[in-house]
């Protein structure tokens, strides 16, 4: 009975390790960028709450890189005419790796997942969580060829309107294979008016080794 009660400790540590974060969260407000349209109203957008946790790879392959990521992107649109603004809220990551071979980007998206639309009652958040989730699974996959190189990709998007709003996601699930070496994954906000006007907020590179 002791060897067996070692065993299950050992076995409780080593599934212990594996879901340990390689990184530090990001609590509150990590990133912002505001741009002045043609429309002279002041469009900002904000990312929260940022955390990438890093996990071992279930396929075990050196190769690949796996890890759960989730976080906020809001956008504030202030100026005459913001309460008519209309466009699209953009999330994603740019992705740097040192080599390649046929590298296959996946990103999947599964619940749980939250989706906001607006800022409520007295810009209460609480009051817009919108239900069902927005996006009860959403997956992209992308071939980002042969390395060294930097690629960004979008996972998702969100028509908007308004002055305001959130969309948030709870542990969406990537994976890069193929890739020698490190990659290193920058998190970034879009804020796309439908007038054409753009503005991009990146966050910290996060490093997946």
């Amino acid at each position: 009975m002791k060897v067996i009660r070692r065993v299950l400790i050992a076995v409780v540590a080593s599934i212990a390790a594996l879901f340990a974060s390689t990184g530090t969260s990001h609590a509150g407000l990590d990133n912002e960028l505001s741009l002045v349209d043609g429309q002279g109203r002041t469009l900002t957008i904000q990312q929260w709450d940022t955390f990438l946790n890093g996990v071992f790879p279930l396929d075990r392959n050196r190769l690949t890189r796996e890890w759960f990521h989730s976080g906020k992107a809001t956008y504030i649109v202030a100026g005459e005419g913001a309460d008519d603004f209309e466009g699209t809220l953009e999330l994603g990551y740019q992705v740097g790796f040192p080599w390649s071979l046929g590298v296959s980007i996946n990103f999947s998206y599964t619940t749980p997942n939250i989706a906001f639309d607006g800022w409520g009652l007295d810009n209460n958040v609480v009051d817009s969580i919108v239900t069902p989730p927005l996006f009860p699974g959403v997956s992209i996959s992308a071939d980002l060829g042969n390395g060294p190189g930097i690629q960004e990709v979008a996972t998702f998007s969100v028509d908007v309107s308004g002055s305001g709003g959130s969309v948030a996601v709870s542990n969406a699930h990537g994976t890069v294979t193929g890739a020698a070496g490190g990659v290193l994954l920058r998190p970034f906000a879009r804020l796309i008016s439908s007038t054409g006007d753009s503005v991009t907020t990146y966050g910290a590179p996060w490093n997946m080794n």
